[in-house]
């Protein structure tokens, strides 16, 4: 059959790919230990479960809105409100099926063919392909690791060009685990209203933040920026709900009116159950959040000091998400063949930073036990004695 040369150009999800192939080798009885991970290994909170099966049991199993319940509506609506100082109205909210199916509505909603839209980089894997799938062009920013994959104010303000619809931001980022300051959100927030542009704000790693650090949102500078703002966000990380699929996002009501219809002629409500575990989530008890947070820098401080022990190899320290990005281009060899030989003779599992757009990296994520990291660990040090 002949594929649509829409999709015949995209590339599948190297992160996914690889986290399939190593749980796929732990089923056939390979000792494994995965640093591949997109999800914390935590079980959802119980409170969270409790409120899925009591909508379940109640016949809560129905069609909602396209574009959500009206009581996860408001939830998101107070959310903003709390976490961020945001005040949207209901017409502004549009709950969909995780916030990658989010950040492909946005996409959708405000790229054109012929539209670039400048993504700093290292970046998700996700974001060029869903802009390629917008009919617009990813237009890379690149970061330096010496600098913290800090943005640099000259070099975006240069890539920014009468075809620019959007930037990017994505705080804290995945891979890199970087975080943006208000110093740099104020000079982005800036720029986009100077030239006419549009933010894509992704916010599903704010609460996993440590040192203190507070992530904010672009959307939060001003009444300007936020009416050029589309902020994305989720329960998949904060609360240890990947596979309920629940994403949202907060955007100028006509977008989101624009992004509602669309909704409604591709997957219409997100699962009923899932919503009613997503309004659970954000309206119960947050202490399950600081727990996880605690764990995650605990288990961050642990990856960071052995792997910077480990010659070769350095690693910078992240400020948030529960990834780190070493820098291997002291072992000699590019990212793809590494994590293969790592996969191969290690069995270890590790992303590529090739597909991220930094070749001289891997991704490691620290969402597994100290006993398991430990044990990567160890394995990943003995590999490369023998290099």
């Amino acid at each position: 059959m002949k594929v649509s040369a829409r999709l015949a150009g995209i590339s599948p999800s190297l992160t996914l790919e690889v986290t399939s192939k190593a749980k796929a080798l732990k089923k056939a009885g390979v000792d494994i230990v995965s640093f591949a991970a997109g999800e914390p290994d935590f079980d959802t909170p119980l409170h969270i479960r409790n409120a899925a099966k009591a909508a379940i049991d109640s016949g809560k199993t129905r069609y909602t809105p396209a574009k959500g319940m009206a009581e996860l509506i408001e939830a998101v609506r107070e959310k903003f409100r709390r976490d961020n100082g945001l005040e949207y109205s209901p017409a502004s909210i549009v709950i969909s099926c995780g916030a990658k199916h989010s950040l492909f509505n946005a996409f959708q909603a405000i790229c054109s063919p012929g539209d670039e839209v400048i993504i700093p980089a290292p970046y998700w894997v996700t974001y060029p392909e869903q802009v390629r799938l917008a009919g617009a062009e990813p237009v890379y920013l690149e970061t330096e690791e010496s600098r913290g994959y800090g943005i640099d104010r000259e070099k975006l303000e240069s890539l920014v060009t009468e075809r620019t619809r959007a930037i990017l931001v994505s705080s804290p980022c995945n891979p890199t685990g970087a975080a943006y300051g208000r110093d740099d959100l104020e000079f982005i927030a800036e720029l986009a209203c100077r030239r006419d542009l549009s933010l894509i704000s992704d916010e599903i790693y704010e609460k996993l933040v440590f040192d203190g650090f507070e992530a904010i949102s672009p959307a939060s500078l001003g009444e300007e920026v936020k009416e050029r703002t589309i902020v994305v966000n989720g329960v998949s990380k904060t609360y240890a709900m990947t596979g309920w699929r629940i994403g949202y996002l907060a955007a100028p009501e006509n977008a989101a009116k624009a992004i509602s219809s669309f909704q409604s002629h591709s997957t219409s409500n997100p699962a009923t159950p899932s919503q009613y575990a997503a309004l659970a989530a954000l309206t119960g008890d947050q202490g399950c959040v600081e727990e996880m947070r605690r764990a995650f820098q605990e288990r961050r401080d642990l990856m960071v000091e052995r792997l910077n022990r480990i010659a070769g190899i350095t690693c910078t320290v992240p400020r948030g998400t529960f990834y780190v990005f070493p820098n291997i281009a002291g072992l000699g060899k590019p990212s793809l063949e590494l994590a293969s030989e790592l996969l191969d003779q290690a069995r270890i599992a590790v992303v590529p930073g090739a597909a991220f757009g930094a070749d001289t990296n891997i991704r490691m994520s620290f969402a597994d036990s100290a006993e398991n990291l430990n044990q990567g660990l160890d394995r990943l040090e003995e590999y490369v004695k023998t290099l």
